[in-house]
C-alpha cells in the first residue's frame, strides 16, 4: 500500500469564511499516483473545519447564519474560553461543522456524488492555518 502527505495552507483576510478546497485535494490525489483508495482532508487547527457540501453561495450565508445563532461572536464575555483570545465561539464553530472528511478514492479519482464538494471552513482567520491531506491505497 502507498501512501502520500501533503499540506493546503490558508490564510483568509476575514475572521469566518468557506473555500472549496475540492480541486487542491485533486491536484493532491494526482500527484500521489494512488488510483484505489481512500483520502482524508482534515483541519490541523482547533477553530478551523473541513466538511462536505454544495457549493452554493446561499447555501454557505445559510450556514453564517445558522452558526452565528447557534455559537454568536460577541459579546465576546459570554464564553469562559475568552480571556487572552477572543475565539470561544470558533471553537464551538468547529465542533459543530467537523474536523475532517474521508473520500473514497475509485480509478484514480474523489468518489463524491453529484454536487459533493469538499470545503474549509475558517472561523477564526486573518493568520496561517492547513489542511493535511492524507492519501492511501493502490
Amino acid at each position: 500500500m502507498k501512501s502520500h502527505r501533503q499540506e493546503i495552507w490558508f490564510e483568509l483576510p476575514t475572521r469566518r469564511g468557506f473555500v472549496n478546497i475540492t480541486p487542491q485535494v485533486e491536484s493532491c490525489l494526482k500527484a500521489s499516483g494512488i488510483r484505489e483508495g481512500l483520502a482524508l482532508c482534515n483541519a490541523m487547527h482547533i477553530t478551523a473545519s473541513v466538511f462536505i457540501n454544495d457549493d452554493e453561495s446561499g447555501l454557505h450565508a445559510d450556514f453564517e447564519k445558522w452558526l452565528e445563532k447557534l455559537a454568536p461572536e460577541k459579546p465576546h464575555s459570554q464564553y469562559a474560553h475568552n480571556g487572552f483570545e477572543d475565539n470561544g465561539d470558533a471553537h464551538l464553530k468547529r465542533s459543530i461543522m467537523g474536523r475532517e472528511v474521508v473520500v473514497a478514492v475509485t480509478d484514480g479519482r474523489l468518489d463524491l456524488g453529484p454536487w459533493e464538494q469538499i470545503f474549509y471552513g475558517e472561523f477564526d482567520g486573518k493568520r496561517k492555518k492547513r489542511v493535511l491531506v492524507k492519501i492511501i491505497g493502490e
